[in-house]
């Protein structure tokens, strides 16, 4: 059923869709139907036509939480301060410096990042955690004539998690190579916004047709202190099926550090700017038996570093599959209903939860959310909200669908997500989506809501 479920409401009415139930029961059967489909619906063919489907060598430790903050510009405590840019040289002083994925390699960037903190120190208190999220679509409209409509409410969708978190999120959508098109326009892109982002020690990257489901989620980084790099898949697909779809690269955080650099350049040899795109094609189909695309593209190629090139690239990259990092649409949708019953439930026990409060304190109710669902689990058969809902196969731009489902399933599953996840920030503002297929439709919550 789409309606949410809402326990002992007072006077408080709820819309009602008689057809509800039998949309939501065909998401949660498409996801037993498509079960043993569900890593090949990673298969990025359906994305070829979308803008974008040892101790590490840079550590957090590397950053001290406090800096001597020079006389010309006292340390009021209040953040970083943008209207401080010393005249002092930095890298970004360098001609040689560029910002192109086909350029000379980038050197010494650990240092050099040290360097600019140091000469900005109202950046560097806080910089070992510090986030920035990247994503964004294609330059031209969608040939899907919702298209830009979906991406439009993807985004806000990413603005609204990034905002109750303090993660500053950049939108892309030029191509930074023209000949990197497609899944492959995430690497030139991300190059550069570690360049332009020295004070952020990660880079998250995460596709377009990805949704945020869980708003009080926060980043476990105190997990991945020993890594360089994080993605969501599974180590015995890896190495011991030697299957491509092992990991999704549609979302994965990078630390931005010279190991990082160095990287970037390795993964982006593997595309079709460089004279090699045709052999690493054949490289790749035949390292990945089950690969079906021909062509060289993100996914196999950073499997392959993982599977052949381990000690050097593997052993730094987290291969994360506790919490949904980033989980198949097909899978999730289904379960809305349910999570929001048992989340009510919580809800109606716990005063905390009930409490108003300004959005900006909203991760301190999130560390009392965390509580309460230690034995929820975090991935598949979790009834915890999904961190990252992933429409793989769906392509909301150009239209071209995975075959396995239908365009109208595409949508209706993005609808229910994204008003699902509407309706934790709206909590804040006073109002909630009655029917989680109905997101123009929002109704005002009594106080103490949920009791």
């Amino acid at each position: 059923m789409a309606s949410l479920v809402l326990p002992q409401l007072h006077n408080f009415t709820m819309a009602k869709n008689t057809t509800a139930r039998t949309k939501a029961a065909s998401f949660l059967s498409d996801g037993f139907l498509f079960a043993t489909a569900a890593l090949v619906a990673f298969l990025l063919v359906w994305s070829l036509l979308s803008f974008f489907a040892a101790t590490p060598s840079f550590s957090t430790s590397s950053f001290p939480d406090t800096a001597a903050t020079p006389a010309s510009c006292p340390d009021t405590g209040r953040g970083p301060d943008p209207l401080h840019d010393p005249p002092d040289e930095s890298f970004y002083d360098d001609p040689e410096l560029s910002y192109t994925i086909d350029s000379p390699p980038v050197k010494n960037w650990d240092e050099k990042r040290r360097e600019w903190l140091k000469q900005h120190p109202s950046f560097a208190a806080g910089a070992g955690d510090r986030i920035l999220m990247v994503t964004g679509s294609q330059p031209t409209p969608c040939k899907n004539p919702i298209g830009d409509y979906l991406l439009l409410k993807l985004f806000k969708n990413k603005v609204d998690y990034g905002r109750r978190h303090g993660i500053n999120v950049f939108y892309n959508n030029v191509l930074f190579q023209p000949k990197m098109f497609s899944f492959w326009a995430k690497t030139p892109t991300v190059k550069a916004a570690m360049l332009a982002h020295p004070e952020a020690e990660w880079i998250w990257w995460v596709d377009s047709d990805a949704a945020f489901t869980d708003m009080d989620f926060e980043l476990p980084l105190g997990r991945y202190k020993a890594h360089n790099m994080v993605i969501h898949g599974w180590a015995n697909l890896i190495y011991e099926k030697k299957s491509w779809t092992s990991i999704n690269a549609g979302v994965f955080l990078i630390r931005n550090s010279q190991w990082a650099m160095d990287f970037m350049d390795v993964w982006a040899r593997m595309g079709p700017q460089h004279a090699d795109y045709d052999k690493w094609g054949e490289i790749l189909r035949s390292t990945f038996t089950d690969k079906v695309l021909p062509e060289s593209d993100d996914q196999s190629g950073l499997a392959y570093l993982l599977l052949k090139e381990k000690e050097k690239w593997g052993d730094k990259i987290y291969v994360e599959n506790g919490y949904y990092f980033q989980g198949y649409w097909v899978e999730i949708v289904g379960t809305f209903e349910n999570i929001t019953e048992k989340y009510g439930n919580i809800e109606a026990a716990e005063r905390r939860l009930r409490r108003r409060h300004a959005e900006g304190v909203s991760e301190s109710y999130g560390r009392v959310w965390a509580e309460q669902l230690r034995d929820a689990g975090g991935g598949r058969g979790s009834w915890r909200r999904p961190f990252i809902t992933h429409f793989t196969g769906c392509q909301p731009c150009s239209g071209d669908h995975n075959q396995m489902y239908s365009g109208q399933t595409c949508f209706d599953a993005m609808q229910m997500a994204l008003t699902f996840a509407d309706n934790q920030v709206l909590r804040n503002y006073g109002f909630v989506h009655p029917d989680l297929q109905d997101p123009s439709t929002v109704n005002p919550l009594p106080f103490d809501y949920p009791v």
